[in-house]
């Protein structure tokens, strides 16, 4: 929709919960150390937002309540593909606050949660919310929404994106005209056939393993780009469908088959584990 002065770009798009996760595991350590303790050639320590979150959360506890904390081990079962658009790095730094917050005795509420996430990444404070959402801003205002119930394939093309090489592109657009909340009864019924990633064509031109990828699962519905890329979907009504779908595609490209989900389930299970 824009940019704004600080680079940032002004959006208006659907964030989509599916089943497809990390797993991070946390230990409470007698110090006040916050390690991970999983190796990555890929993201060094310090620059992993779960490690980043856990510090930033550590460091608001003592701030606000002047309450030091123990440090904690972060063990990180890594499913989802770096460079993919499927805001791997973000839910890891969401479920970090929400799990330390919970065994730290942090009581910071979900808005507070949210003010901590934006400074991690504009796609935090989504999965903080917690459950299917319409973001405009940096993508960080949201408005819950309902999506329909279905299926999803995803292919991971063999590339890795970084978002920000996308977002610098002179011939990304812009100036796309806005939508309004109100079509939203007509977006749940025409999912399939409802907008588009503006990212998208950028990244079929500079990674033509993208553009392989949408063609090939255009054979079988509207498939799109997820987020700055590099994964491609396409929904289905019923899991068998999208089982064909993926079975078919197996032998050339990474496919995995994903339900969607209305709710973040670690933030369904926190909010009421008092009840």
């Amino acid at each position: 929709m824009g940019r704004r002065q600080d680079g940032y770009h002004l959006l208006e798009t659907v964030f989509q919960l599916i089943d497809f996760c990390d797993y991070l595991h946390f230990t409470c350590r007698n110090d006040h150390l916050i390690k991970r303790v999983t190796s990555s050639e890929q993201i060094p320590e310090e620059d992993d937002l779960a490690i980043r979150a856990a510090k930033l959360l550590q460091k608001e506890i003592f701030r606000q309540k002047g309450i030091p904390v123990r440090g904690v081990d972060i063990e990180i079962e890594k499913n989802i593909p770096l460079g993919g658009g499927l805001g791997g790095g973000s839910s890891d730094a969401a479920t970090t606050l929400m799990a330390l917050n919970h065994l730290w005795n942090g009581g910071f509420e979900t808005k507070d949660l949210i003010s901590m996430g934006v400074q991690l990444g504009a796609d935090v404070p989504f999965f903080l919310v917690g459950q299917n959402a319409f973001g405009t801003g940096i993508g960080d205002k949201l408005t819950p929404v309902n999506t329909p119930d279905g299926w999803f394939v995803v292919i991971k093309p063999p590339v890795a994106v970084p978002t920000a090489l996308i977002f610098r592109s002179n011939e990304l657009t812009r100036n796309t005209e806005p939508i309004k909340m109100a079509n939203f009864p007509d977006f749940c019924k025409k999912i399939n056939h409802f907008g588009r990633n503006d990212l998208q064509v950028v990244a079929m031109k500079l990674f033509p393993e993208i553009r392989k990828a949408v063609n090939e699962l255009s054979q079988f519905g509207n498939a799109r780009m997820t987020g700055s890329g590099a994964c491609v979907f396409c929904r289905f009504a019923s899991e068998t469908e999208a089982r064909k779908v993926a079975t078919r595609l197996s032998s050339r490209w990474n496919t995995q088959v994903v339900k969607g989900l209305q709710n973040h389930p670690l933030k369904y299970l926190l909010d009421n584990m008092g009840e």
